[in-house]
């Protein structure tokens, strides 16, 4: 009898923490995409402008960026090191897609609108749907807070390696 009382307070307990009834907004990630947005944004249809496409969807645009700053690339490896490492490798396919090569291949801008807006990017960006399709593994939310995702893209252009052929 014990054991079961403590099994159903360790059940309430775990669907207590993992929030649920909360309609005030708080428990929703920063990155989900608000509701009643902007048109483009709140309309799954919609076709994406050459912007959109270039540089993903999210609130980065245009970034100007300059010589590496090795403090904040630091701070970026121990970002990604914590919160993308369990996924992403630099030089290997992994769980989801390597990233020592990322940035020939994206725009610093979609890189972090990837990081920062997850969500809608794997509904509504073509390129991201199809990395989805060949991975099965969307993109959890890590990272809320634009100067961290700026870190992790100051690491990652620090640390561009070659990505290794899988076959």
């Amino acid at each position: 009898m014990r054991i079961v009382t403590l099994t159903g307070l360790l059940l309430a307990m775990a669907a207590w923490g993992c929030g649920g009834g909360d309609s005030s907004g708080q428990g929703e990630p920063a990155n989900a995409p608000a509701a009643g947005g902007s048109g483009a944004s709140s309309n799954a249809d919609a076709p994406l402008s050459q912007v959109e496409l270039e540089q993903g969807l999210g609130p980065i645009r245009d970034l100007a960026l300059s010589e590496i700053d090795p403090d904040l690339a630091a701070e970026g490896e121990a970002a990604f090191t914590l919160k993308c490492s369990a996924c992403h490798k630099l030089d290997q396919r992994y769980v989801a897609p390597p990233l020592g090569d990322v940035l020939s291949r994206r725009r610093p801008e979609f890189v972090m609108n990837m990081i920062l807006n997850a969500t809608e990017m794997v509904q509504r960006h073509p390129e991201v749907k199809a990395l989805l399709a060949e991975y099965y593994t969307p993109m959890t939310i890590q990272v809320t807070e634009e100067s961290e995702a700026r870190a992790i893209l100051e690491y990652l252009r620090s640390a561009q390696v070659p990505v290794q052929d899988a076959s």
